[in-house]
């Protein structure tokens, strides 16, 4: 079989399956992992496919939909939960940093009932959601990604060492014990490092369907965080193996 059509037959299976394992597409093919990489590469290149940990996904941005615009219609409900009880920890006055992510914007959205707040955003829907609510909006400059509509940092764009933040609510894709807190982005990842320096309070905010993933960039270890605000679903073992690395959970 030629390259060309090993990959049209992976983008074949691709459309039938949301999600296919490496081992699995080794198997299937018939063809060496080195092989197989090569054509992955080949399919990313194109921005055919989306290279996960441990396998690919069809990108669906090639339609015109982008990451966050289909991550917003996940686990919905878990958001505006977890969203609730962050808004519940902020402040009148706070200086707050609202990471880019689609939970974040679940708290954005309820950041109308504060008053007087400062926040720090690299996320764009986060700034446009906020702007009319009376607080004041810092963006952090730099790259636009447009399919988290982010902008992530550059040194040269931004003084972080002068932010004050009171608190800080980070997303992720990924939370495990053993590996740390994880994202699909190195830039991201960038840029969140930078901020959980110099936060007081560290607040990581993930939905239980994060539990016990690991993606492939890390952002730190779980106990760099101060509390995991969550939705009631993380199983009792996790939520003790977790609490064991000294983070609370709300």
């Amino acid at each position: 079989m030629l390259p060309r059509e090993r990959r049209t037959e992976i983008i074949n299976l691709l459309a039938q399956n949301e999600f296919l394992e490496l081992k699995t597409l080794h198997k299937d093919l018939g063809i060496s992992m080195e092989t197989l990489r090569r054509d992955i590469q080949q399919l990313v290149k194109e921005d055919l496919v989306l290279k996960e940990y441990g396998g690919i996904r069809i990108n669906k941005e090639v339609n015109g939909e982008s990451a966050i615009e289909r991550r917003l219609e996940k686990h919905l409900s878990e958001k505006i939960e977890i969203a609730k009880k962050a808004v519940d920890v902020i402040k009148n006055g706070d200086c707050i940093f609202l990471d880019s992510g689609s939970t974040t914007l679940q708290i954005a959205k309820m950041l109308d009932t504060k008053e007087n707040l400062t926040i720090i955003t690299n996320s764009i829907p986060v700034l446009v959601q906020c702007i009319n609510q009376n607080h004041t909006l810092v963006s952090i400059g730099g790259k636009v990604r447009s399919s988290e509509q982010s902008l992530t940092q550059f040194d040269f764009l931004f003084n972080f060492e002068r932010l004050n933040i009171n608190k800080g609510f980070f997303c992720c894709s990924g939370i495990s014990v053993a590996h740390g807190v994880t994202d699909f982005s190195f830039e991201e990842v960038e840029t969140r490092r930078r901020i959980l320096e110099i936060s007081q309070e560290k607040y990581l905010t993930a939905d239980s369907s994060k539990i016990d993933e690991v993606v492939t960039a890390k952002i730190g270890n779980l106990n760099d965080f101060d509390k995991l605000i969550s939705d009631g679903k993380i199983p009792e073992i996790e939520c003790k193996n977790i609490k064991n690395q000294g983070i609370v959970i709300l």
